[in-house]
């Protein structure tokens, strides 16, 4: 007897004779049990890997075979895209054993939300923020549509569980079995990860489960990276290679995008465009018309990295580099999936940088390395979000409930810390108490109140990046560490799209800041420029500019570029920490330690009166020519206690941020752009110094 043989038999039949499968993925086999179990569950697999249907279908044959009613389980994506693409297929999985799916998010309308509040569908998917609309919803019985959930399966989880928006599930997840009365089964769905025990236990509140899939990503794939120099040549590279084929193109920012599109539609080249700017209508029409052109080119910003399908693609390009290899493992995964294809990417490398980081990627992704997904630390804002959302779900409520209502999610935030945002919110009248009983007060009502609470219902969900603007012209994204003022300094200025900017700007609430060419143009050396890379990825291109071989084809620009990076870097030996001056009185220490950390690095140094000039992900920049007295200045930095400099406003960025006292604001920001661990690690290399200097 297999593992197949404990499905339902109706299921068992169309499996075979519907779906004309003739066996299971390793996945797929080794998720039946533990789901059927009730266990909660971890299934790995890469793009394309069938985890939808190693959950669903033990899911799909649990409900059926114990004659569960109402909605039974709630299917969670991070995408209301993604649920639109995933309904017709788990609506047709579920008809097999007579179930229903229904889809609820903010684009489905009122007549279909009152048919199923009439008449539930067994499955429903969802999206956090309409469980929270719904939760807080006076017009709707809370109780009568999520009181029956069982199971909550959530797709994509390393996209929740790496930002706010996972805590905010986490938090829901808790109210949803305090609703219940029950233990619900939770059941995560990811890409591979580099810590799938630890995103298990904090999915599943350390209550024990499994993790299924392979712990390793796969290795096979077709990868070149080439060296084009500009983007207008990688334009050109794309208008004439692998014509007749059907190419998904990324590109990480919307501006860029739009430049790559408008660029091959002047070549000639059928070409759809895919961002967050675009409408959802446009969007849609873009993603249809590409499932069905042979010959086209479809060009996106990471919108396309989740698991929408966009048809069978013949080939994936990058041009610049993806933030990690979790991001290329998922960009790389669209290829491959006919018989007899292989999975495969091409990388055009517009700079230095982007060439690096591409090899470095690469080369970890070889090595079977893959960043873990840690959840941002001290998740107050959210835990203010909350309160507020259960005064308005339960009509009000009392101190001890609040506890009771929120479980262990509610141990993300330590209680001292609790109370002194429950007792700023009460003194800033964002909630009022009247007895017993806490409501939203006056200025809760005013700030979150608009459009029937809209506003409560979603945390913020990325990470702190703001978006950089020159008229109406989206640049790209930076991280609020390249915001802080330098002494005498006018304002920052941030290198994007090849160029030098001055900020003019920062709107901190929306997190839109404002540039104008800076005078000089050229390159800064206070980079500050888009998502800063981590420890890992630098470390890694430390190795290649050492002298490791990349692990991927390289076009023979790419072979000239690399050895002219060399040449110009003969200090780094990929174990000391070379300290370069430059003969005009600066020293360059080359830390290859990640934006955070050297921003950190250089935040302490100057309070150990070395005056910085600037960093980037691979170096500090100070004044003085002195390695020995930058050594002394090193060993004075503590790690524990490193962290960048950062915007006094910041604050304001954080969504719920008012309801935070000022020392708990401080704390959430310091908890987020501190890196302590790879701090000490770089201290640590600071002995085994090199004294070098360029002219």
């Amino acid at each position: 007897m297999t593992a197949f043989d404990d499905l339902h038999p109706a299921l068992r039949y169309h499996v075979v004779n519907t779906l004309g499968w003739t066996d299971l993925r390793p996945t797929q086999r080794d998720a039946i049990q533990p789901v059927l179990s009730g266990q909660d569950v971890l299934l790995l697999a890469p793009t394309a890997g069938g985890k939808t249907e190693a959950a669903f279908l033990p899911l799909l044959s649990r409900i059926a075979s114990a004659g569960w009613r109402g909605v039974s389980a709630l299917y969670v994506c991070p995408l209301k895209a993604l649920l639109n693409n995933l309904e017709p297929r788990l609506q047709r999985y579920a008809s097999f054993v007579g179930l229903r799916v229904g889809l609820w998010h903010g684009d489905v309308g009122d007549a279909a939300r009152r048919r199923m509040l009439r008449d539930p569908p067994e499955i429903l998917l969802t999206t956090p923020e309409s469980i929270e609309a719904i939760m807080i919803s006076a017009r709707i019985d809370h109780a009568a549509i999520f009181g029956s959930v069982r199971t909550v399966v959530v797709d994509e989880l390393h996209a929740f569980a790496g930002d706010d928006r996972g805590w905010h599930l986490r938090f829901l997840l808790a109210r949803l079995e305090r609703l219940t009365g029950q233990r619900i089964q939770r059941i995560g769905l990811s890409a591979t990860v580099g810590n799938p025990e630890e995103l298990l236990a904090w999915l599943a509140s350390g209550r024990g489960g499994k993790v299924v899939g392979p712990a390793n990503p796969p290795s096979d794939g077709d990868i070149e990276v080439d060296y084009v120099g500009s983007v207008a040549n990688a334009v050109t590279v794309l208008s004439r290679l692998h014509r007749g084929e059907r190419r998904l193109v990324f590109a990480d920012s919307r501006s860029r995008v739009e430049e790559i599109a408008g660029g091959l539609r002047t070549a000639g080249v059928r070409t759809f465009v895919s961002h967050a700017s675009l409408s959802v209508d446009e969007r849609r029409q873009a993603e249809a018309a590409f499932v069905d052109e042979p010959d086209c080119v479809i060009v996106a910003t990471s919108t396309l990295e989740l698991g929408l399908d966009v048809g069978d693609l013949d080939r994936v390009v990058q041009v610049g580099a993806p933030p990690s290899v979790a991001s290329f493992l998922q960009r790389m995964g669209r290829t491959g999936r006919r018989l007899g294809t292989v999975r495969n990417c091409l990388f055009l490398a517009t700079d230095d940088e982007e060439l690096l980081t591409a090899l470095a990627i690469t080369t970890l992704w070889r090595e079977g390395q893959v960043e873990s997904v840690v959840a941002p630390g001290l998740p107050a804002h959210i835990y203010a979000q909350q309160v507020m959302a259960l005064a308005l779900q339960q009509g009000g409520i009392t101190r001890p409930d609040l506890d009771a209502w929120l479980g262990d999610a509610a141990d993300s935030v330590p209680p001292e810390v609790r109370a002194a945002v429950l007792r700023h919110m009460l003194e800033t009248d964002v909630l009022a108490e009247d007895g017993s009983i806490i409501g939203l007060g006056a200025r809760g009502e005013r700030e979150f109140g608009r459009r029937h609470f809209s506003d409560l219902v979603a945390a913020f969900s990325a990470p702190l990046l703001l978006t950089v603007r020159h008229g109406q012209s989206e640049l790209g994204t930076v991280h609020p560490a390249s915001m802080a003022r330098r002494a005498g300094e006018a304002g920052p200025v941030l290198l994007l799209a090849g160029r030098s900017w001055k900020v003019v700007d920062v709107d901190w609430p929306r997190r839109h800041v404002s540039v104008v060419p800076a005078e000089g143009g050229g390159r800064s050396r206070w980079l500050g420029g888009g998502r800063m890379l981590p420890y890992a990825i630098c470390q890694a291109e430390e190795r290649i500019v050492a002298g490791t071989e990349p692990s991927c084809g390289l076009s023979r620009r790419a072979v000239e570029r690399l050895g002219e990076v060399r040449n110009r870097l003969p200090f780094v030996d990929g174990q000391s920490l070379p300290l370069v001056s430059d003969g005009e009185g600066r020293t360059v220490a080359w830390l290859f330690g990640g934006g955070l950390a050297s921003a950190s690095v250089a935040r302490a140094l100057a309070d150990n009166n070395v005056p910085t000039v600037g960093w980037d992900d691979l170096s500090v920049t100070v004044r003085g020519g002195d390695g020995k007295i930058l050594c002394q200045a090193f060993g004075r930095v503590k790690p524990d206690s490193s962290h960048p400099v950062l915007p006094k406003d910041l604050a304001s960025a954080l969504k719920f941020g008012l309801c935070l006292p000022p020392h708990v604001s401080e704390a959430v920001i310091v908890s987020r752009t501190s890196v302590p661990e790879v701090v000490g690690l770089l201290l640590a290399r600071s002995r085994r110094r090199i004294l070098a200097s360029v002219s």
